[in-house]
């Protein structure tokens, strides 16, 4: 058993700069020469993107809800074993979970026996901080405080004195980020900015040279060094099958977790397609449409009518197709922005899609489908106008608390869609989401 240095950088609550110093860190470490591999605790399908960006690998989410957790150790043994330095950024507070501390960051750092670098925001506190640390060392022992980094630090002289608050409770302070607008991540629409208006590279860059002033990270990599296990049985990448596996992936259709197309390789090609600049879908035996933001760019994807004709083709001729959420609006007849003006979109489903008046819909659901069970995870602020023909519905799903969910699963003839954003199921893939509700064989799919 090999070391290596490893370690998930938590927080006092959501907000506190995680995603910020992560980048910054991810981007640094990688300046250095180091194979940095980054994870996601949870379901979010934004910060993977930064990371991989940041650290120029795919970002993989550790998710204790929708996988068991051996699944979760296998995956982050896979992907940490040719890297020289494993990071993982939390989600929330450190104890936010899903119900109390199932599926929070603190469980999938006991889980991986990993330290815990701690952000603490010390924007309106000084010494205070260390009431709060002494909280966090002495909560749940089980889950080690490697370390602290403060963030919104005003001068040296406020940082002496979170230093001295760590050096009270006995926890090691390894540096800070001062309070600056360029090391802040504008946020629009439903999460971080991925639009190409926001020069990611250069904030990257600005980050990682501010994490070099003002961060230990020589003294965080020796603490964050433990032993790390070796890549547990898996079932094998090489394809089982010899499907065409055609993947929408553009500015519009990205919301994909890295591991549902780790596993959906193993049935055959993937081949990766856009709606919003290809004039048709490619050849295939399955279709995944992932969610995203459509509804930023109505113009385009209604403009782009070949492709639109190409899509309903396949799904009036049988064709497999799995979309989810942006995926599933985008099927629809038209998209309506927020202003409720209609979009003309693939037409194959018989509803409305709509951005007016916008309402959250949040959270982990679990899915009962012919005798199967499923995890996934919803987000999103449009909905599905009722009006129109019957659509068929197939499942029971609830939320992570067991409380049945209002969240639908429409299927029309081969296509399956909803708001849910699937992960892949055990051992299998998406595929098998289908399959349930296809109720035949995959290999019919050839």
């Amino acid at each position: 058993m090999t070391a290596k240095p490893q370690f998930l950088i938590g927080a006092t609550a959501s907000g506190s700069g995680k995603t910020t110093l992560t980048l910054g860190l991810l981007r640094a470490l990688r300046n250095r020469g180091f194979r940095v591999q980054p994870f996601k605790c949870g379901p979010d399908y934004l910060d993977p993107k930064h990371h991989a960006a940041a650290a120029g690998r795919e970002s993989y989410n550790l998710d204790l809800f929708m996988a068991p957790p051996e699944e979760v150790q296998r995956i982050y043994s896979r992907e940490g074993e040719n890297a020289d330095i494993c990071v993982i950024e939390g989600v929330m507070g450190l104890f936010d979970g899903y119900h109390n501390l199932q599926g929070s960051s603190a469980a999938l750092a006991s889980l991986l026996d990993l330290p815990v670098l701690l952000v603490v925001p010390a924007r309106s506190t000084a010494y205070t901080v260390a009431a709060t640390l002494y909280g966090f060392k002495h909560f749940r022992p089980e889950v080690k405080i490697g370390g602290v980094i403060f963030n919104w630090v005003n001068s040296p002289t406020h940082y002496a004195s979170l230093e001295q608050a760590c050096r009270d409770v006995g926890i090691e302070a390894l540096g800070y980020l001062p309070p600056c607008p360029e090391l802040e991540i504008p946020s629009r629409h439903l999460g971080l900015n991925i639009d190409s208006d926001f020069c990611f590279e250069d904030f990257a860059e600005r980050v990682a040279r501010q994490v070099e002033k003002t961060v230990r990270i020589e003294r965080l990599l020796q603490i964050a060094s433990c032993p790390f296990t070796g890549p547990q049985a898996e079932v094998s990448p090489t394809p089982v099958h010899s499907l065409r596996i055609a993947i929408a992936r553009d500015e519009a259709f990205n919301f994909t977790y890295a591991e549902n197309l780790h596993a959906l390789a193993r049935h055959g090609n993937l081949v990766f397609f856009s709606p919003l600049h290809d004039k048709a879908l490619p050849p295939a035996d399955f279709v995944y449409l992932p969610g995203g933001y459509p509804e930023l760019h109505l113009p385009e994807l209604s403009a782009n009518e070949s492709m639109r004709q190409s899509i309903r083709r396949y799904c009036e001729h049988n064709g497999k197709l799995l979309a989810e959420c942006g995926g599933m609006m985008y099927l629809c007849e038209t998209i309506r922005d927020k202003d409720g003006t209609p979009y003309p979109v693939c037409g194959f489903l018989p509803r409305q899609a709509t951005m007016e008046n916008m309402k959250l819909h949040l959270g982990y659901r679990n899915i009962k489908l012919n005798g199967h069970e499923f995890r996934g995870h919803e987000f999103h602020y449009s909905r599905l106008l009722p009006e129109g023909p019957e659509l068929a519905t197939v499942g029971e799903i609830t939320n992570a608390r067991g409380i049945k969910a209002d969240t639908l699963i429409y299927r029309k003839q081969q296509v399956v869609a909803s708001y849910i954003h699937f992960y892949r199921a055990g051992q299998g893939s998406l595929l098998d989401i289908a399959e349930a509700v296809y109720g035949n064989n995959q290999d019919d799919c050839q």
